[in-house]
C-alpha cells in the first residue's frame, strides 16, 4: 500500500522560502507520476508542478512557474522548493502519485494522497 507523508509547511513571510518533502513508503512504478497540489479556503484543488519519472521533465501551473521547483529523489520522495512566495499561495498542500507514468494536471488522475500541509505566507 503506498502511503504518501507531507513535511515542511509552515508560516513565512512573503517574498520568503520554504521546502515541502514528500516521502513514499510504498511501492509504485519506477516511471509513476509524483504531483503537487493544492487547496486554498473555499476554492478547489489546484495542480501545482508534476513529475513524470526520475529525471523525466516537470510541468508548472502558470502561477508557479519560475518560483517553485519540483525535484524528485528516486521513486520514494518528492520535493518542492518554493521561493519568491506570495500572500495567494496560502493553502493546504498535498502530495499525490498514480502508478503509469504520465504527468496529469488533474487531480482525479492521481490515486494516492498524502494529509497535506498547510503553507500560510503572511504580506
Amino acid at each position: 500500500q503506498v502511503q504518501l507523508a507531507e513535511s515542511g509547511g509552515g508560516l513565512v513571510q512573503a517574498g520568503g522560502s520554504l521546502r515541502l518533502s514528500c516521502a513514499n513508503s510504498g511501492r509504485t512504478s519506477s516511471r509513476g507520476a509524483m504531483a503537487w497540489f493544492r487547496q486554498a479556503p473555499n476554492k478547489p484543488r489546484e495542480f501545482v508542478a508534476a513529475n513524470a519519472w526520475s529525471g523525466g521533465s516537470v510541468a508548472y501551473a502558470d502561477s508557479v512557474k519560475g518560483r517553485f521547483t519540483l525535484s524528485r529523489d528516486g521513486m520514494y520522495e518528492v520535493n518542492l522548493q518554493m521561493d519568491s512566495l506570495k500572500s495567494e499561495d496560502t493553502a493546504v498542500y498535498y502530495c499525490a502519485a498514480r502508478d503509469i507514468g504520465l504527468v496529469s494536471r488533474n487531480a482525479a488522475a492521481y490515486t494516492y494522497w498524502g494529509q497535506g500541509t498547510q503553507v500560510t505566507v503572511s504580506s
